[in-house]
Formats: C-alpha cells, sequence, structure tokens
C-alpha cells in the first residue's frame, strides 16, 4: 500500500512540499501560522508505529520546522501536537500562536470558523516558506 494523505487533510490544507519523511501543509486557515508535518508512510496512526529511525527523522523535521516557524512569524509560543481524534492519520500540528491571537490561550480547535487565505495571502506565505527553508524542503509547484 502506498501514502496517500486523509481526504479531510486534502480538503483543509494546502500541500506546500516534503522533506525528507513528512508531507508539509499549511492548513487554509488565515487566522493563525498553521502547519502540519504529514510522515508519508501508509497507515500509520501512532509515532510509535514508525521505526526508531523514522522517529528521529520526524523529531528533526518537526524542530526544523518549529524553529523557522519562530523566527518567521516572531509568535510568543509554537504549540506542536498530535491529536487525531477526528483524521487518524499521524499528522503533527506546529501553530504558531501569539498572546494576541483571538483564541489565546485556549486551544485553537474548533474555537472558530476557518478563514481560507485569499489566493495573494497563499502566494504571499508560500514564498515566506520557500525563502526561510531553502533547500531543507522540496516544494510543490
Amino acid at each position: 500500500m502506498s501514502f496517500q494523505l486523509h481526504p479531510q487533510l486534502q480538503r483543509d490544507c494546502i500541500a506546500l512540499g516534503e522533506f525528507q519523511l513528512c508531507q508539509l501543509l499549511v492548513v487554509n486557515d488565515s487566522q493563525y501560522p498553521w502547519f502540519m508535518l504529514v510522515p508519508q508512510k501508509p497507515e500509520i496512526k501512532e509515532i510509535f508505529q514508525l521505526s526508531p529511525a523514522e522517529r528521529a527523522v520526524l523529531m528533526e523535521e518537526s524542530c526544523t520546522l518549529a524553529e523557522n516557524l519562530k523566527i518567521m512569524f516572531q509568535g510568543d509560543k509554537i504549540n506542536i501536537a498530535a491529536i487525531g481524534n477526528l483524521v487518524p492519520q499521524l499528522h503533527i500540528h506546529h501553530v504558531v500562536r501569539y498572546q494576541t491571537d483571538n483564541a489565546w490561550p485556549a486551544p485553537i480547535w474548533g474555537k472558530f470558523p476557518a478563514i481560507p487565505y485569499s489566493p495573494m495571502q497563499l502566494t504571499d506565505l508560500s514564498m515566506k516558506v520557500r525563502q526561510q527553508l531553502g533547500d531543507k524542503l522540496k516544494y510543490y509547484a
């Protein structure tokens, strides 16, 4: 069986590119800089289902993403979570939070309806990610 992105993630996110192990997605909600890493392994629901080597790669990619999000967005906090109650495919949320955002200090999940990015906002965001991550990521067109 080959890797396929869960249909809910396909609906809610835009795929930007991929690291060695994970696909990088941005959630289509302009209220927060909200990204996801999805290991490109079929039928994985939990981190412990990855091999020890894959777990190490996932941790490295997560830290790389979080560190660069902090630089790009200067947030007060980077929230990282793997919940998966609604979407069983393993996906790791990386959300830049500000003490001034509309959900602070509560979690963002289900708090407010999503406000999709405009095409211009999405282009700007994609360029910002490309400039920051450089060749750490293989980008999609």
